[in-house]
């Protein structure tokens, strides 16, 4: 059974940064495509960003050029770095890992973005 837990989150000032990680386990890590998404308060759930287990990166509009997805398949970890963070980033983040029609959720962690 595939576990994800995420880590990294907290409180930030507008413009700052902060890397979340997310640590897999229970399975082959690299055969999975490993995604970031985020809820707000009030909001439906979104997708931030993807890393396939063949490569290729996927990023929401409202994060290109901000945030950096990447994955360590000795580590078996995806990781979430966040610049110039703003308010409206502000929600529960949450890893996701998906293989053909299996799909597995962390926890989430909290990141507010508040002065």
């Amino acid at each position: 059974q595939v576990q994800l837990v995420e880590s990294g989150g907290g409180l930030v000032q507008p413009g700052g940064s902060l890397r979340l990680s997310c640590a897999f386990s229970g399975s082959i890590f690299s055969i999975y495509a490993m995604g970031w998404y985020r809820q707000a308060p009030g909001k439906q759930r979104e997708l931030v960003a993807t890393f396939t287990s063949g490569g290729r990166t996927n990023y929401a509009d409202s994060v290109k050029g901000r945030f950096t997805i990447s994955r360590d398949n000795v580590k078996r970890q995806v990781y979430l770095e966040m610049n110039s963070l703003k308010p409206e980033d502000t929600a529960v983040y949450y890893c996701r890992a998906t293989r053909t029609t299996y799909e597995y959720w962390g926890q989430g962690t909290q990141v507010t973005v508040s002065s």
